[in-house]
């Protein structure tokens, strides 16, 4: 029997991508999910998924917080994680706005809850 090899980083992230694109369903079904959650938190939910206006993007739900005089949002999506799970990200930043498992969706609220309080009261924190 031969060396082990490692695993092919790249064909993994490949795999993970076709899972996230062909997985819409899954993920505007967990989107829907969080725009529920978060609603009663007193913030605006966009959804940016419906599938005749945007047949090949990325599923997307701005969360905005308004205030008197300006306001501030948060841009989440669903991707696909390894182990055939799915996580909420704040979309534009890749792996690094990774938010917490779709699982979990009062943690969920409570990250974008955060994200908006911070952007909205950056002196506080």
């Amino acid at each position: 029997m031969g060396p082990l090899r490692p695993l092919n980083v790249q064909a993994g992230r490949h795999l993970l991508w076709w899972r996230t694109r062909l997985g819409r369903t899954t993920a505007i079904r967990h989107l829907d999910l969080l725009a529920v959650t978060i609603t009663p938190k007193g913030y605006r939910c966009i959804k940016v998924y419906q599938a005749e206006e945007f047949p090949t993007r990325p599923a997307l739900l701005w969360v905005l917080a308004f205030s008197p005089d300006r306001y501030v949002r948060v841009p989440v999506t669903v991707r696909a994680t390894p182990g055939k799970t799915w996580a909420y990200y704040e979309a534009g930043r890749g792996r690094r706005g990774y938010l917490c498992p779709c699982g979990d969706i009062e943690r969920a609220a409570d990250e974008v809850d955060g994200l908006l309080k911070h952007r909205m009261f950056p002196s506080t924190w």
